[in-house]
């Protein structure tokens, strides 16, 4: 997968790179650079066309629209995953707390069921087992 990743940016540095020098021989064009301008353009089409063939190569990826966004607002598109990572991060401990308090609640239920509820809690006991009694 990173050949074609690789390929990918190969193409698209080299089209820059061709696009930078036709601004150039435009900015300062003269009648007898039009051979050049020409073969420019053709390196152009070329290097579009390198590029939707790696675009065939890589139809699968899909790109969460934010990262887009990243991008238009001139941040890093990196910085995405990495907020990504720290948002799931922060909801993971979120909800291990939540599952670390229900935890102690369940057990605190039991204990205190079992003293108002003996008996009830002797069968609810045997009928599941370790849950009820590691608690």
């Amino acid at each position: 997968m990173a050949e074609k990743f690789d390929s990918l940016e190969e193409h698209l540095e080299k089209f820059i790179e061709n696009i930078r020098q036709l601004g150039i021989i435009v900015s300062d064009f003269q009648p007898s650079s039009q051979a050049v301008l020409n073969q420019k353009l053709n390196f152009m089409i070329s290097g579009l066309q390198d590029i939707e063939k790696c675009r065939q190569q890589l139809h699968e990826i899909n790109v969460p629209l934010e990262v887009f966004e990243y991008i238009d607002q001139g941040r890093n598109p990196q910085l995405y995953t990495k907020e990504c990572l720290e948002r799931a991060l922060a909801r993971n401990e979120q909800v291990k707390g939540k599952i670390d308090t229900m935890t102690k609640f369940k057990s605190l239920l039991i204990s205190e069921l079992s003293k108002v509820f003996p008996e009830d809690m002797s069968k609810y006991k045997a009928i599941h087992g370790e849950d009820a009694s590691s608690l």
